[in-house]
């Protein structure tokens, strides 16, 4: 697959290190010298500067022979002219937009983006990801991290072991033993910076953060296996009135039995964001001060929620209300450089918008029967979900029989309307969906499963 990336920031430079990583023919376009000597440094890709909407440059990027371009520039009127350019005069088939100016999303204006006026086949919205995402995270307490797989029916859970949870140091397959009527499967763990696929043999320690998969139904008793049941949160203290601060604060006006409380320090924003959020209290002030926090209610909240444009900012706001007596601070972060401290901060969920978007990119990349792809701990590996055709080599065979690449581990699988949990006999059917962890490396390898011609691979 030929891929045109236009902008070579974190989110294009993610991209990039994906596809490269498939030996997909990769060109990333920017007007930055220095992110382009960044991207020539570290991937191997052809980049070079230049403005990515200008007819001559992606015809140097070759988008005569393009497959896809992905426009995800810090300027939206860049991202779509592209795709309008892409679309136009090379007729690239498939063209992905980051679209951030919340004007250009509103359903009113939604045949801009129709084939014959402005032809973007997807359009990410990085502001409204972000938001869906902390809200996910509010509904499932406890949690690191929850993605919703096979229309809800699975759930990939990230946790973080305390001292106190009761199966650190248990291997993994006792875990069937302790808990034999519980569907989860445990698929990665992170410890310390460095994430691994465990084996059966393998067993958690205090501080790891733990991925697993499993029956929706069944993931209230698996957070209580891990020493988490906290209560969902009811008072909530949202730091920032940008887009992602009003995003989160709209979807938690629809929740009854939830208030929420946002902190914007510009007036302006302020007045904007209260006219907006008809049943949000508005308060204008510096969420670092004391005086505001209280006017906040601060010592009352169960949850803060720091997403402002400074990481700074969110730290410390997150830390102040901590020390207020906050039982759960979530965290926006864009830097990666902050990553190795949040466990040792005490701040408990971290939220990183590159890491969102670029999973929202993935599974616009994959196609035929990958139905839902997801990046994990900043690239490590993919959640991907998928149909078994009846071609599959997977189809009719023991899982402990079928030749899986390595570092692949089934988590789920759906039958109808039923979870199964994968055992070593457990023997894959025609039409059902597959859950699978596979780490970046694999990933091609656990598609060629699926024995699909699949459109870009």
């Amino acid at each position: 697959m030929k891929v045109i990336i236009c902008g070579a920031g974190q989110v294009g430079f993610s991209i990039a290190g994906y596809l490269s990583q498939e030996n997909n023919d990769v060109t990333v376009i920017d007007q930055s010298a220095e992110l382009i000597g960044k991207i020539n440094d570290s991937l191997d890709v052809q980049a070079f500067v230049g403005h990515a909407s200008h007819p001559d440059v992606l015809e140097r990027a070759g988008a005569s022979e393009a497959d896809m371009l992905i426009a995800v520039t810090f300027a939206d009127e860049v991202n779509m002219v592209a795709c309008q350019v892409a679309h136009s005069l090379f007729n690239v088939p498939t063209k992905i937009a980051r679209v951030r100016h919340q004007s250009y999303l509103n359903p009113v204006w939604a045949d801009l983006f129709s084939r014959e006026n402005m032809p973007i086949d997807v359009i990410i919205s990085p502001e409204v990801e972000v938001a869906r995402a902390i809200r996910r995270r509010l509904v499932v307490p406890g949690t690191i991290d929850m993605i919703p797989l096979a229309e809800g029916k699975v759930q990939a859970i990230g946790v973080r072991c305390a001292e106190s949870c009761p199966i650190i140091n248990t291997p993994l397959r006792q875990l069937t033993e302790l808990f034999p009527d519980l569907g989860i499967t445990v698929v990665c763990i992170n410890r310390n910076g460095s994430p691994f696929i465990p084996k059966a043999t393998d067993h958690m320690v205090a501080g790891d953060e733990v991925y697993f998969i499993a029956d929706s139904t069944h993931v209230p008793r698996a957070l209580s296996a891990f020493g988490h049941e906290e209560e969902e949160a009811h008072r909530i203290i949202i730091i920032g009135g940008g887009n992602i601060g009003l995003n989160l604060a709209q979807e938690i006006e629809k929740q009854d039995g939830i208030t929420a409380r946002l902190i914007e320090l510009s007036r302006e924003r302020a007045r904007f964001v209260a006219e907006a959020l008809p049943a949000t209290n508005v308060i204008l002030g510096d969420a670092l001060d004391s005086v505001i926090l209280d006017e906040a209610g601060v010592a009352s909240a169960d949850t803060v929620i720091a997403v402002t444009n400074d990481d700074e900012t969110n730290i410390l706001a997150s830390l102040l209300a901590k020390r207020y007596g906050v039982e759960r601070a979530v965290t926006l972060i864009n830097s990666t450089a902050y990553a190795p401290l949040i466990t040792t901060l005490g701040i408990d969920v971290a939220v990183s918008p590159r890491a969102i978007t670029v999973s929202t990119i993935l599974q616009h990349i994959r196609r035929g029967r990958i139905r839902s792809v997801h990046s994990l701990v900043d690239g490590f590996a993919e959640i991907i979900e998928a149909e078994a055709l009846e071609t599959s080599p997977l189809v009719g065979n023991a899982l402990s029989e079928v030749k899986f690449p390595p570092n692949v581990i089934v988590g789920a699988i759906v039958r109808d309307d039923a979870v199964i949990t994968p055992r070593a006999d457990t023997v894959i059917r025609t039409d059902d969906i597959v859950i699978l962890l596979a780490a970046s490396k694999s990933v091609k390898g656990a598609e060629r499963l699926f024995s699909v011609q699949l459109e870009f691979f």
